[in-house]
């Protein structure tokens, strides 16, 4: 299995083997284990947005971060808005979002290639993706909600990266993370409808279930996407870890009908 769930300190984190094999990079996703939240956000929720003490959503952050190795205090946040807005952090940017407001709105992805700089993006069923270029040392996260991921968001970060690093889409890594697999996420036909304007061959990801209700694989498509803008398959790393199938394990916002916390994923250069 490309993933690995490990545990520090009681906190369970899930990884990326070739993108540890690389030691470039310090990343992980989290999991809804090993935090200090209580009741519905029990026990590593990481969403400032939600209700939850916002002190507790802190030392959570904290606590991830130092579990991974990063400094909590030098992440960049995006405002996560379901768009598909990108954008260049770097030694400057230590910070917005979590200890300063930030100065942007409308991003959900994010790019650097400076060393030191922790980008992070929250989840509770949308798609994390974290992107490793080791060729020209540059790194992406970004969030893909099925808005997101209709409008390509993981091939647009791609196309940054290839502008601002020179990167070549065949050199990169692209980690697709724990989030909402295709055997819970049933969807009505108008938002089948966006991804037809976007994708030419929709049945790929795309199953009917009844009278204008379908299964939609958010994996197979954000897959898809990648290849188009040249990507290798080999290169395309998904956890097949379904957050709405193991509410044990992850928070879903499908799941728990929004009553529940969030997860974050997490990568620095080093």
């Amino acid at each position: 299995m490309p993933y690995k769930i490990k545990e520090v300190d009681g906190m369970k984190i899930v990884v990326i083997e070739e993108f540890q094999e690389t030691d470039l990079v310090k990343h992980g996703f989290s999991t809804r284990i090993g935090g200090v939240s209580e009741g519905i956000f029990n026990t590593l929720n990481l969403g400032l947005k939600t209700k939850d003490d916002r002190e507790k959503v802190l030392k959570n952050i904290q606590n991830f971060c130092k579990a991974i190795g990063v400094k909590h205090e030098n992440l960049v946040l995006g405002d996560q808005v379901h768009s598909d807005g990108i954008k260049i952090a770097n030694k400057e940017d230590k910070g917005k979002g979590i200890l300063y407001e930030k100065d942007y709105r409308d991003i959900d992805g994010l790019i650097t290639q400076d060393i030191g700089v922790p980008l992070m993006t929250f989840h509770a069923d949308c798609v994390p993706l974290l992107f490793l270029d080791p060729v020209n040392k540059g790194i992406a996260a970004s969030h893909a909600g099925w808005q997101g991921t209709m409008l390509k968001i993981g091939q647009k970060t791609i196309i940054k990266m290839m502008e601002e690093f020179n990167s070549q889409p065949k050199d990169i890594l692209v980690g697709i993370g724990p989030s909402i697999g295709k055997c819970c996420y049933e969807v009505s036909g108008d938002v089948i409808e966006k991804f037809n304007m976007n994708f030419t061959e929709t049945s790929e990801f795309v199953f009917p279930t009844a009278e204008d209700k379908y299964m939609l694989d958010l994996w197979e498509v954000n897959r898809i996407a990648l290849k188009e803008i040249g990507v290798l398959d080999r290169n395309i790393i998904t956890s097949r870890l379904c957050t709405a199938c193991d509410t044990d394990l992850f928070y879903s916002h499908r799941k728990k009908k929004g009553l529940t916390g969030r997860m974050a994923s997490v990568i620095e250069l080093v």
